[in-house]
C-alpha cells in the first residue's frame, strides 16, 4: 500500500468549509489484516493519539501550550492543513512569528505510530487537531467529582502540497490591540466570541520580557508604564525584566498550568493582562461583556464554549480529505 497516498494533483487544490468535516471521519478507515486478508482488526486513530498527548503531558505539561499556539499559528496561514510541519528553506517555520513555535516531535512521533499501524490514511492536519483537543482535556481544571471534559473533534482535512510563508503576516503580533485582533479573527470567519475564548488559550500560555518592554517602561512614548496595567504588577514585572529580557512571563497570573476562566478574571477584575491584546479584551466595547460573561462561567460552562471556540478555529480554510494529501512524514509533501 503506497505509504504516501496523492488523492488529487495540486491543479485541483481548493479550500472547502465545515461540511467537509465530520466527527469520526477515521472510524473505519484504520483496519489491518493478517495472512491472506483474514481476521481484520480495527484500530481507533483517535486512541492512539490520545495516549502518545498523555504521556507527553506527564512528562512535560507545557506542551498543551504548544499545542494550542501550533494550532493556531497552522490554521492562520492559508488554513488548518498542516502547513507550518513543513521542513526547508522559506517555509512557514523560518519566518520570525515562528521561529518559537514547538511540539513538532510529538506530532511526529504519534504519525510515526500511526502510520505503522494504518499507512497512508491519516493526515497531518487532523492529528494536530486530535493532539491539541487531548492536550487541552488534560489540563482543563475539574473537580473531584467530574470527569475531564473532551469535546468531540472533527476530522478529514488534507495536509496541504506546500507551505505558505507569505501569508504568515495573517498573525496577530504581539502588539495587537483588541480591535487589531478583533478585525484579524474576523477575516477567518471567526467572531468576537470565538476571539475572546480563543485567548483561553493563554491560561496556559508564556511570553517573555522583550515583548512587552512598551508596556513596563516606555508605553506610547510616555516614559511611563501602560495606565492600564495593574501598577503593583508593573512594578514587579519592571523588576523582573530589568535582569534579563528572555525571562518568561505567564500570561495568566492565576492558574498558568490550567485551561480555565481564571485569565479572564485576572483581566477584568484586577488588570493583570500581560499582553496589550490580554488587558484590551476587558476595555474594548465589543469583548468587554463578553469577558465579563466568560470570567462568571461555570466550570462546564467554559469547557463546552471553550471546546466550541477550538472546533471553529479547526474549521478554517478547510482543505478537504479528497483534495489534499496524506504525507507519510508530516515534515516533508508527497512528490507528485
Amino acid at each position: 500500500m503506497a505509504l504516501g497516498l496523492i488523492l488529487m494533483s495540486l491543479a485541483g487544490q481548493c479550500y472547502g468549509a465545515a461540511e467537509d468535516l465530520q466527527v469520526g471521519f477515521y472510524a473505519d478507515k484504520c483496519v489491518r489484516r493478517g495472512f491472506f486478508g483474514l481476521f481484520p482488526r480495527k484500530y481507533n486513530v483517535e486512541d492512539i493519539v490520545a495516549a502518545k498527548v498523555r504521556y507527553a503531558y506527564f512528562q512535560d505539561k507545557t506542551i498543551v501550550a504548544a499545542l494550542l499556539r501550533m494550532q493556531f499559528h497552522d490554521c492562520f496561514v492559508h488554513g488548518c492543513d498542516a502547513s507550518i510541519l513543513l521542513d526547508g528553506p522559506d517555509t512557514e517555520k523560518t519566518t520570525k512569528p515562528n521561529l518559537s513555535v514547538r511540539g513538532y516531535e510529538l506530532i511526529d512521533d504519534i504519525k510515526r505510530e500511526i502510520e505503522r499501524t494504518c499507512p497512508g490514511v491519516v493526515t497531518c492536519a487532523d492529528i494536530i487537531a486530535m493532539a491539541t483537543r487531548d492536550a487541552v482535556s488534560l489540563a482543563i481544571s475539574r473537580s473531584a467529582w467530574e470527569a475531564p471534559y473532551k469535546f468531540d473533534v472533527e476530522t478529514g482535512r488534507g495536509d496541504s502540497y506546500e507551505p505558505h510563508a507569505s501569508e504568515v503576516i495573517d498573525l496577530p503580533p504581539s502588539t495587537a490591540t483588541a480591535s487589531d485582533s478583533i478585525q484579524a479573527f474576523q477575516k477567518k470567519g471567526l467572531t468576537v466570541t470565538d476571539m475572546v475564548y480563543l485567548l483561553g488559550g493563554h491560561s496556559v500560555g508564556v511570553t517573555h520580557c522583550r515583548f512587552i518592554q512598551d508596556r513596563l517602561y516606555n508605553f506610547s512614548n510616555t516614559g511611563r508604564p501602560d495606565p492600564t496595567m495593574n501598577p503593583r504588577l508593573a512594578r514587579s514585572l519592571g523588576q523582573y525584566c530589568k535582569s534579563n529580557p528572555a525571562n518568561p512571563i505567564n500570561l495568566d497570573q492565576g492558574t498558568p498550568s490550567i485551561v480555565d476562566n481564571s485569565y479572564y478574571k485576572q483581566v477584568l477584575y484586577w488588570q493583570n493582562g500581560i499582553l496589550k491584546v490580554d488587558q484590551d479584551i476587558a476595555f474594548n466595547e465589543a469583548s468587554r461583556s463578553i469577558v465579563g460573561e466568560v470570567a462568571r462561567d461555570t466550570y462546564q460552562e467554559f469547557n463546552v464554549n471553550f471546546g466550541e471556540a477550538m472546533v471553529n478555529l479547526q474549521r478554517v480554510g478547510v482543505l478537504p480529505y479528497q483534495e489534499g494529501q496524506v504525507r507519510q512524514s508530516c515534515r516533508v509533501p508527497v512528490q507528485i
